[in-house]
Protein backbone atom coordinates (compact mmCIF):
# COMPACT_ATOMS: atom_id res chain seq x y z
CA UNK A 1 0.00 0.00 0.00
CA UNK A 2 1.35 3.28 -0.97
CA UNK A 3 0.01 6.11 1.27
CA UNK A 4 -0.46 9.94 -0.04
CA UNK A 5 -0.49 11.62 3.15
CA UNK A 6 -0.79 11.15 6.86
CA UNK A 7 -2.97 13.02 8.69
CA UNK A 8 -2.91 13.13 12.87
CA UNK A 9 -5.29 12.90 15.02
CA UNK A 10 -6.54 16.49 16.22
CA UNK A 11 -5.66 18.10 13.05
CA UNK A 12 -7.99 16.68 10.86
CA UNK A 13 -11.57 14.94 11.15
CA UNK A 14 -12.44 11.83 9.32
CA UNK A 15 -14.96 13.33 7.55
CA UNK A 16 -11.94 15.63 5.64
CA UNK A 17 -11.67 12.19 3.91
CA UNK A 18 -14.89 12.33 2.51
CA UNK A 19 -14.66 15.57 1.83
CA UNK A 20 -11.95 14.93 -0.61
CA UNK A 21 -12.92 11.64 -1.90
CA UNK A 22 -16.90 11.71 -1.58
CA UNK A 23 -17.10 7.74 -1.02
CA UNK A 24 -14.26 5.81 -0.19
CA UNK A 25 -14.55 3.16 -3.63
CA UNK A 26 -12.42 1.79 -6.13
CA UNK A 27 -10.01 4.03 -8.53
CA UNK A 28 -11.99 4.33 -11.67
CA UNK A 29 -9.93 5.07 -15.11
CA UNK A 30 -11.98 7.01 -18.02
CA UNK A 31 -11.86 5.10 -21.16
CA UNK A 32 -13.38 7.46 -23.68
CA UNK A 33 -17.10 8.36 -22.21
CA UNK A 34 -16.99 5.34 -19.77
CA UNK A 35 -15.28 4.91 -16.63
CA UNK A 36 -14.06 1.64 -15.66
CA UNK A 37 -12.30 -0.39 -13.03
CA UNK A 38 -8.86 -1.11 -13.60
CA UNK A 39 -8.36 -5.47 -13.01
CA UNK A 40 -5.03 -6.96 -13.69
CA UNK A 41 -4.08 -10.58 -12.42
CA UNK A 42 -7.42 -10.77 -10.60
CA UNK A 43 -6.43 -7.88 -8.28
CA UNK A 44 -8.28 -4.79 -7.90
CA UNK A 45 -6.56 -1.50 -6.71
CA UNK A 46 -8.82 0.69 -3.98
CA UNK A 47 -8.69 3.28 -1.32
CA UNK A 48 -8.65 3.03 2.11
CA UNK A 49 -8.27 5.03 5.75
CA UNK A 50 -6.02 2.90 7.80
CA UNK A 51 -5.20 3.91 11.48
CA UNK A 52 -2.07 3.44 12.56
CA UNK A 53 -0.50 2.45 15.72
CA UNK A 54 0.71 6.27 16.48
CA UNK A 55 -3.06 6.93 16.28
CA UNK A 56 -2.92 9.18 13.06
CA UNK A 57 -4.89 8.25 9.99
CA UNK A 58 -3.46 8.10 6.47
CA UNK A 59 -4.96 7.90 3.10
CA UNK A 60 -3.48 5.15 1.35
CA UNK A 61 -3.99 3.05 -2.14
CA UNK A 62 -5.11 -0.63 -1.46
CA UNK A 63 -5.52 -3.70 -4.01
CA UNK A 64 -7.94 -6.75 -3.56
CA UNK A 65 -8.28 -10.01 -4.30
CA UNK A 66 -11.12 -9.65 -7.15
CA UNK A 67 -13.85 -11.76 -6.55
CA UNK A 68 -16.90 -12.82 -9.33
CA UNK A 69 -19.23 -15.74 -10.13
CA UNK A 70 -17.98 -18.36 -12.83
CA UNK A 71 -20.37 -20.20 -14.26
CA UNK A 72 -19.41 -23.57 -15.76
CA UNK A 73 -21.08 -24.91 -18.57
CA UNK A 74 -20.71 -28.29 -21.00
CA UNK A 75 -22.74 -27.48 -23.51
CA UNK A 76 -26.19 -25.69 -22.78
CA UNK A 77 -26.10 -26.78 -19.22
CA UNK A 78 -25.03 -25.45 -16.50
CA UNK A 79 -23.75 -27.28 -14.48
CA UNK A 80 -22.36 -25.07 -11.19
CA UNK A 81 -21.84 -21.47 -10.42
CA UNK A 82 -18.41 -20.80 -8.83
CA UNK A 83 -17.10 -17.50 -6.54
CA UNK A 84 -13.62 -17.05 -7.89
CA UNK A 85 -10.96 -14.94 -8.84
CA UNK A 86 -10.56 -14.82 -12.78
CA UNK A 87 -7.85 -15.60 -14.52
CA UNK A 88 -6.89 -19.63 -15.19
CA UNK A 89 -10.91 -20.55 -16.07
CA UNK A 90 -10.33 -23.15 -18.18
CA UNK A 91 -8.39 -24.74 -15.44
CA UNK A 92 -11.23 -23.56 -13.28
CA UNK A 93 -13.71 -25.32 -15.30
CA UNK A 94 -11.16 -28.27 -16.30
CA UNK A 95 -10.35 -29.29 -12.72
CA UNK A 96 -13.90 -28.73 -11.49
CA UNK A 97 -14.91 -31.29 -13.70
CA UNK A 98 -12.48 -33.64 -13.19
CA UNK A 99 -13.12 -33.67 -9.51
CA UNK A 100 -17.02 -33.62 -9.99
CA UNK A 101 -16.50 -37.06 -11.98
CA UNK A 102 -17.67 -35.39 -15.42
CA UNK A 103 -14.53 -36.00 -17.81
CA UNK A 104 -11.71 -38.09 -16.69
CA UNK A 105 -10.05 -38.76 -20.20
CA UNK A 106 -7.35 -36.23 -21.36
CA UNK A 107 -8.65 -35.39 -24.58
CA UNK A 108 -12.38 -35.18 -23.22
CA UNK A 109 -12.40 -31.24 -23.51
CA UNK A 110 -11.65 -30.14 -27.19
CA UNK A 111 -12.13 -26.76 -26.08
CA UNK A 112 -13.45 -23.92 -24.23
CA UNK A 113 -15.51 -21.04 -25.34
CA UNK A 114 -17.48 -18.29 -23.88
CA UNK A 115 -21.20 -16.99 -25.34
CA UNK A 116 -20.03 -14.53 -27.75
CA UNK A 117 -24.43 -12.82 -27.39
CA UNK A 118 -23.63 -12.55 -23.81
CA UNK A 119 -23.02 -9.22 -21.94
CA UNK A 120 -21.29 -11.25 -18.76
CA UNK A 121 -19.65 -13.88 -21.25
CA UNK A 122 -16.36 -13.29 -19.84
CA UNK A 123 -18.06 -15.08 -16.28
CA UNK A 124 -19.11 -17.85 -18.21
CA UNK A 125 -17.31 -20.57 -19.67
CA UNK A 126 -18.71 -23.46 -21.64
CA UNK A 127 -16.41 -26.79 -22.07
CA UNK A 128 -16.95 -28.42 -25.67
CA UNK A 129 -16.35 -31.75 -24.99
CA UNK A 130 -15.56 -34.91 -28.14
CA UNK A 131 -18.70 -35.66 -30.05
CA UNK A 132 -20.85 -38.55 -28.63
CA UNK A 133 -19.25 -38.19 -24.92
CA UNK A 134 -22.04 -38.92 -22.48
CA UNK A 135 -22.71 -37.04 -19.30
CA UNK A 136 -24.24 -38.03 -16.48
CA UNK A 137 -25.29 -33.92 -15.36
CA UNK A 138 -28.06 -34.82 -12.83
CA UNK A 139 -25.27 -36.41 -10.82
CA UNK A 140 -23.45 -32.85 -10.08
CA UNK A 141 -26.62 -30.69 -9.50
CA UNK A 142 -25.97 -28.07 -7.53
CA UNK A 143 -28.60 -25.82 -5.74
CA UNK A 144 -27.22 -22.44 -6.04
CA UNK A 145 -24.06 -20.33 -5.89
CA UNK A 146 -20.92 -21.98 -4.39
CA UNK A 147 -19.10 -19.51 -2.16
CA UNK A 148 -15.65 -18.74 -2.47
CA UNK A 149 -15.56 -20.08 1.20
CA UNK A 150 -17.68 -23.57 0.45
CA UNK A 151 -16.64 -25.80 -2.15
CA UNK A 152 -19.97 -28.01 -1.26
CA UNK A 153 -22.70 -25.13 -0.44
CA UNK A 154 -25.65 -26.09 -2.69
CA UNK A 155 -25.38 -30.39 -2.42
CA UNK A 156 -27.90 -31.41 -0.52
CA UNK A 157 -26.07 -34.65 1.34
CA UNK A 158 -23.08 -36.55 1.86
CA UNK A 159 -24.20 -38.80 -0.84
CA UNK A 160 -24.94 -36.28 -3.53
CA UNK A 161 -20.88 -34.99 -2.87
CA UNK A 162 -19.09 -37.81 -2.66
CA UNK A 163 -18.21 -39.53 -6.39
CA UNK A 164 -16.92 -42.86 -7.20
CA UNK A 165 -12.81 -42.56 -7.50
CA UNK A 166 -10.85 -45.67 -6.87
CA UNK A 167 -8.48 -45.64 -3.53
CA UNK A 168 -4.49 -44.55 -3.89
CA UNK A 169 -2.44 -47.97 -5.08
CA UNK A 170 0.42 -48.40 -2.76
CA UNK A 171 3.54 -47.06 -3.91
CA UNK A 172 7.20 -47.68 -3.22
CA UNK A 173 8.24 -43.77 -3.58
CA UNK A 174 8.42 -41.96 0.24
CA UNK A 175 8.61 -38.65 1.17
CA UNK A 176 11.05 -37.05 3.53
CA UNK A 177 10.38 -35.18 6.33
CA UNK A 178 12.80 -32.07 5.29
CA UNK A 179 10.92 -31.89 2.21
CA UNK A 180 7.48 -31.48 3.73
CA UNK A 181 8.35 -28.79 6.33
CA UNK A 182 9.72 -26.85 3.11
CA UNK A 183 6.81 -26.84 0.94
CA UNK A 184 4.77 -24.07 2.86
CA UNK A 185 7.64 -21.62 2.21
CA UNK A 186 7.71 -22.79 -1.79
CA UNK A 187 4.51 -22.08 -1.84
CA UNK A 188 4.71 -18.59 -0.44
CA UNK A 189 7.69 -17.71 -2.23
CA UNK A 190 4.77 -18.63 -5.30
CA UNK A 191 1.81 -16.84 -4.44
CA UNK A 192 2.50 -13.54 -5.90
CA UNK A 193 -0.98 -12.19 -5.05
CA UNK A 194 -1.35 -13.15 -1.98
CA UNK A 195 1.66 -10.79 -1.05
CA UNK A 196 0.01 -8.09 -2.34
CA UNK A 197 -3.59 -8.57 -0.73
CA UNK A 198 -3.54 -10.85 1.63
CA UNK A 199 -6.62 -12.16 0.94
CA UNK A 200 -6.21 -15.00 -1.35
CA UNK A 201 -5.22 -18.68 -0.69
CA UNK A 202 -2.99 -20.97 -2.75
CA UNK A 203 -2.60 -24.63 -4.15
CA UNK A 204 0.11 -26.30 -5.32
CA UNK A 205 1.12 -29.40 -6.58
CA UNK A 206 4.61 -30.64 -5.95
CA UNK A 207 6.76 -33.63 -6.71
CA UNK A 208 8.11 -36.39 -3.78
CA UNK A 209 11.36 -34.35 -3.82
CA UNK A 210 10.06 -30.89 -3.39
CA UNK A 211 10.33 -29.61 -6.88
CA UNK A 212 7.31 -27.46 -7.74
CA UNK A 213 5.13 -28.55 -10.44
CA UNK A 214 1.93 -25.94 -10.67
CA UNK A 215 0.88 -23.34 -8.48
CA UNK A 216 -2.49 -21.51 -8.81
CA UNK A 217 -4.12 -18.94 -6.52
CA UNK A 218 -7.80 -17.79 -5.75
CA UNK A 219 -10.08 -16.48 -3.02
CA UNK A 220 -11.62 -19.97 -2.41
CA UNK A 221 -9.35 -22.76 -1.57
CA UNK A 222 -11.09 -25.70 -3.63
CA UNK A 223 -10.64 -23.35 -6.65
CA UNK A 224 -7.01 -22.67 -6.54
CA UNK A 225 -7.17 -26.75 -6.21
CA UNK A 226 -9.34 -27.14 -9.48
CA UNK A 227 -7.42 -24.68 -11.33
CA UNK A 228 -4.09 -26.70 -10.26
CA UNK A 229 -5.24 -29.74 -10.99
CA UNK A 230 -7.11 -28.74 -14.32
CA UNK A 231 -3.59 -27.28 -15.48
CA UNK A 232 -2.45 -30.87 -15.00
CA UNK A 233 -5.16 -32.34 -16.78
CA UNK A 234 -5.23 -29.97 -19.75
CA UNK A 235 -1.36 -30.85 -19.93
CA UNK A 236 -2.25 -34.77 -20.22
CA UNK A 237 -0.56 -35.37 -16.02
CA UNK A 238 -3.41 -36.90 -14.69
CA UNK A 239 -2.56 -39.43 -12.53
CA UNK A 240 -0.09 -37.24 -10.30
CA UNK A 241 0.32 -40.63 -8.45
CA UNK A 242 3.81 -39.28 -7.31
CA UNK A 243 3.18 -35.56 -5.67
CA UNK A 244 2.04 -34.10 -2.61
CA UNK A 245 -1.17 -31.35 -3.15
CA UNK A 246 -0.35 -28.23 -0.63
CA UNK A 247 -2.92 -25.93 0.02
CA UNK A 248 -2.88 -22.47 2.41
CA UNK A 249 -6.03 -23.35 4.37
CA UNK A 250 -7.63 -26.49 6.34
CA UNK A 251 -8.03 -29.59 4.52
CA UNK A 252 -11.58 -30.49 4.02
CA UNK A 253 -13.43 -33.26 2.54
CA UNK A 254 -13.97 -32.13 -0.53
CA UNK A 255 -10.13 -30.84 -0.94
CA UNK A 256 -8.92 -34.58 -0.35
CA UNK A 257 -11.91 -36.19 -3.02
CA UNK A 258 -10.64 -33.41 -5.74
CA UNK A 259 -6.74 -34.65 -4.86
CA UNK A 260 -8.12 -38.55 -5.26
CA UNK A 261 -9.80 -37.61 -8.28
CA UNK A 262 -6.24 -36.36 -9.64
CA UNK A 263 -4.56 -39.37 -7.83
CA UNK A 264 -2.43 -37.54 -5.61
CA UNK A 265 -1.60 -39.98 -2.78
CA UNK A 266 -0.31 -36.80 -0.17
CA UNK A 267 -2.11 -34.18 0.63
CA UNK A 268 -1.00 -30.89 3.13
CA UNK A 269 -2.25 -28.09 4.85
CA UNK A 270 -1.39 -25.43 6.91
CA UNK A 271 -4.35 -25.66 9.49
CA UNK A 272 -6.61 -28.67 10.65
CA UNK A 273 -7.96 -31.07 8.48
CA UNK A 274 -11.98 -32.16 9.55
CA UNK A 275 -13.14 -35.12 10.34
CA UNK A 276 -14.77 -36.12 7.38
CA UNK A 277 -11.47 -35.55 5.71
CA UNK A 278 -9.85 -37.80 7.88
CA UNK A 279 -12.06 -40.48 7.46
CA UNK A 280 -11.93 -40.45 3.82
CA UNK A 281 -7.71 -40.04 3.94
CA UNK A 282 -7.97 -43.33 5.77
CA UNK A 283 -10.44 -44.99 3.48
CA UNK A 284 -8.22 -43.58 0.25
CA UNK A 285 -5.18 -44.60 1.22
CA UNK A 286 -4.15 -41.11 0.95
CA UNK A 287 -1.47 -39.41 3.54
CA UNK A 288 -3.34 -36.07 4.88
CA UNK A 289 -0.84 -33.79 6.95
CA UNK A 290 -1.87 -31.44 8.72
CA UNK A 291 -0.36 -27.84 10.93
CA UNK A 292 2.55 -28.17 8.18
CA UNK A 293 4.16 -25.00 10.25
CA UNK A 294 7.82 -25.56 10.23
CA UNK A 295 9.77 -26.95 12.53
CA UNK A 296 6.28 -29.35 13.25
CA UNK A 297 3.56 -31.07 11.35
CA UNK A 298 0.78 -33.66 12.18
CA UNK A 299 0.64 -37.21 10.35
CA UNK A 300 -3.53 -38.27 10.60
CA UNK A 301 -3.31 -41.54 7.93
CA UNK A 302 -1.36 -43.50 6.00
CA UNK A 303 2.48 -42.83 7.16
CA UNK A 304 3.76 -45.65 5.42
CA UNK A 305 4.93 -42.70 2.56
CA UNK A 306 6.66 -40.18 5.14
CA UNK A 307 10.33 -41.04 6.15
CA UNK A 308 9.96 -40.37 9.80
CA UNK A 309 13.43 -40.59 10.39
CA UNK A 310 17.40 -40.18 9.21
CA UNK A 311 17.46 -43.93 8.03
CA UNK A 312 20.32 -45.53 7.12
Amino acid sequence: MVPEEIMRRGNVKVTDFHYRNDTITFTAVTNGTTRVKIKRNGIEPGQVIRRRSDESLEFVRDELTIEEPLEIRIGRKTVATTMRTPGHDEELAAGFLVSEGLVRAAGTITRFVRPAASADRHNIIIAVLQPGTQVKLNSSKRFGTISSSCGLCGKNSIAAIRQNFAPIKPGKTRVQMETLLQLPGKLRDEQSEFARTGGIHAAGIFAFDGASRIVREDIGRHNAVDKAIGRAFLDDGLPLDNCILMVSGRASFEIMQKALAAGIPVVASVSAPSTLAVNFARESNQTLIGFLRPPSLNIYTHTERIVLAHEP
